[in-house]
């Protein structure tokens, strides 16, 4: 395997390391991280991509003909995972890379520029490396799973299933003599699995002899991809975000360790908010690649309209004006995609906070990756739409593929119902109203009751529903 690129700290504290202290843990003044980049200057933002660049151009290389193929990315996924892209938030002393969030999140939104597939597919293993890391500050050694993901071992999701109710998980552990667990389920969209040498599988813990399921506990299990009764298969039939791999997995008589089983109420608190950073970054590196696709396209088009408003392309106001919105779609999209990292990584930094101080943190962090989505979506779904006011009929050509850009961001915006979201911001913005810090997706029945918003358990149902990716 490749030796794991270690980028420079720049004298930054290694804060994931271990425990930081409780005066870092405190609240920052309002608007501390409105610039985005809290954590990082712009040069040293720049220096890191610099730095990164001959590996997003060769993980991009081929990609508009995966795209029109329909295949997987996984020469780039591999490299990606040799290079230590998987370990880039892991402590510099335990060989990793040490990126804070900011950071982590410009190189996510440079990533999809290239490939909108490739920092979706790895969503799933840095929301459990973040978990290790929020563990490994609160003082219980992760150096186990940081050495893995020095590795280049990669972690996979595994939580939503199809046709099982909202709050009661299919997917079943089972308590074994020996103190392990068995476990069994199927599970669909699981992003990355598929390159993926372990996944992070959400399921129910069945009690013995127990008479209500509902009421039974889940947990995260850490499972290990490579064992015989795991199967993973590409069926994801989405128009978009084809090459994540989030197909179908399914467990079958699958042992975990005892320490592989999680309790979910322990899962780090603000894990919402860094898995909507991702679609963040996600989006607008879409944008960024639809900007240059589009500028692209108009600097080299030949072919005019007999009533445009000048004999070139590239010198029609109009058309520039297009060209200028979707760029300013990009820097707004940018910009607020850093500074939810931003909000995000205030979180991360107060490990050993007070319970209150870390509460208030993680409230602000939902409502700013909450806001940031109602607008981050709409921006790059216009942007990806109106770049074809700015060229012909022959921009739809197929040989092109220029629809993947609204396509794959049509997809990621659908994850999580930004028309949720914007009911979520406006609660709290008028009544104080907390955001949603979890929640589940799958059957309800019609007359359900409903409760603050959930469902209550005695009346889940099973009935099938469309699920989504989230």
């Amino acid at each position: 395997m490749t030796t794991l690129r270690v980028r420079p700290t720049h004298g930054r504290d290694d804060r994931s390391a271990g425990p930081v202290d409780t005066h870092d843990a405190r609240p920052r003044p309002e608007g501390s991280g409105s610039s985005g980049v809290r954590a990082a200057s712009r040069r040293a933002l720049d220096d890191l991509i610099a730095e990164w660049r001959p590996v997003l151009d060769a993980v991009g290389e081929g990609a508009l003909q995966r795209e029109i193929d329909g295949a997987l990315p996984t020469e780039a996924v591999a490299r990606l995972k040799a290079e230590g892209f998987g370990a880039l938030r892991v402590p510099t002393s335990f060989g990793g890379g040490g990126l804070d969030l900011v950071e982590l999140a410009h190189l996510w939104i440079e990533l999809a520029a290239v490939d909108a597939n490739l920092p979706q597919a790895f969503r799933g293993h840095f929301a459990l490396v973040e978990d290790r890391l929020w563990h490994h500050a609160r003082t219980s050694d992760q150096r186990v799973w940081f050495d893995r993901f020095v590795a280049g071992e990669m972690v996979g999701n595994a939580w939503s299933e199809v046709g099982s109710s909202i709050d009661l998980p299919r997917t079943v552990l089972r308590p074994r003599a020996d103190g392990s667990y068995r476990l069994d389920g199927m599970k669909y969209y699981t992003t990355g699995s598929i390159f993926a040498e372990w996944a992070d599988v959400h399921a129910r813990v069945a009690t013995p002899g127990h008479p209500d399921e509902v009421e039974e506990a889940t947990a995260i299990a850490i499972v290990d991809l490579r064992d015989p009764g795991v199967t993973v298969t590409d069926d994801w039939n989405g128009f978009g975000q084809k090459g994540t791999g989030s197909g179908t997995s399914t467990f079958d008589n699958v042992g975990v360790p005892a320490d592989h089983v999680l309790p979910f109420e322990e899962r780090f608190p603000f894990q919402t908010a860094f898995y909507q950073l991702n679609l963040l970054a996600t989006l607008t590196g879409i944008a960024k690649a639809a900007l240059v696709d589009v500028v692209e396209a108009v600097r080299t088009r030949t072919r005019n309209f007999s009533h445009a408003n000048a004999p070139r392309v590239r010198d029609d106001a109009q058309v520039l004006a297009k060209v200028g919105e979707i760029a300013a779609a990009v820097y707004a999209a940018e910009a607020a995609t850093l500074r939810v990292a931003a909000s995000v990584q205030a979180v991360a930094d107060a490990a050993l906070g007070t319970p209150e101080e870390i509460a208030a943190l993680v409230e602000g962090s939902e409502i700013e990756s909450s806001t940031a989505q109602v607008v981050v979506s709409e921006l790059v779904l216009r942007a990806t739409s109106d770049l074809f006011d700015a060229l012909g009929a022959s921009a739809t050509a197929g040989s092109s593929a220029l629809d993947r850009h609204w396509r794959n961001a049509r997809t990621v915006a659908s994850h999580n119902p930004r028309i949720l979201k914007a009911r979520v911001v406006g609660a709290h913005a008028v009544n104080g109203t907390p955001p949603p810090y979890a929640w589940s997706i799958g059957g309800t029945r019609r007359r359900q009751d409903w409760v603050d918003g959930r469902p209550e358990p005695r009346d889940l149902g099973t009935v099938p529903a469309a699920d989504a990716t989230s």
